[in-house]
């Protein structure tokens, strides 16, 4: 399934691409895909076998009210293919493709007790400079570490927390 979510996401970007409405679509396919996954009803309306393609077209065009007309058609087609329950990860997958395109590097910063803004945005302008992307910087408390800081880039994590440096000292100790 992973594939055809992959495949679908591709096509739907390439669109948006070519009639420049990357961030539209991306806005309108994450609302829809958000009302999905809190709506319960959607998902059994949408997913279920016992209705038709027709009756859950005249249900969609209810939902996306005012959407952008690229983003109704590719909704149409997944329905047409039976292929809606994979709207999840195809939103996932159509996010990913857009923060490639907008050079867009997600970055977490977590310590154990609130920072200044000043200090995680000059952590964010850092990594940025040094990778040469865009920071999308967030910023989390979890007194769990003690102290330090953990930094997660894309999937690389840089851990200066107390923990882990408590740990690596256990570990040193109980090899001697």
């Amino acid at each position: 399934m992973e594939e055809i979510a992959q495949v679908y996401a591709r096509s739907l970007f390439e669109v948006a691409r070519e009639h420049d409405k990357l961030d539209e679509i991306r806005e309108q396919l994450g609302q829809f895909a958000d009302a999905m996954a809190e709506e319960r009803s959607l998902q059994v309306f949408f997913f279920s076998p016992e209705f038709s393609t027709d009756e859950k077209k005249e249900g969609l065009h209810q939902v996306v009210e005012g959407a952008d007309e690229t983003l109704v058609n590719f909704l149409e087609l997944l329905l047409e293919k039976h292929r809606m329950p994979v709207i999840f990860r195809i939103r996932a997958r159509y996010d990913e493709l857009w923060e490639h395109e907008n050079r867009l590097l997600p970055v977490q910063v977590t310590s154990a007790v609130e920072l200044d803004e000043g200090i995680v945005e000059q952590i964010g302008e850092r990594i940025g400079s040094q990778t040469g992307q865009r920071v999308e910087l967030t910023s989390r408390v979890d007194p769990d570490i003690l102290g330090g800081v953990v930094v997660r880039v894309g999937n690389a994590i840089l851990d200066a927390s107390i923990r882990s440096r408590l740990e690596r000292l256990r570990k040193q100790v109980a090899r001697a």
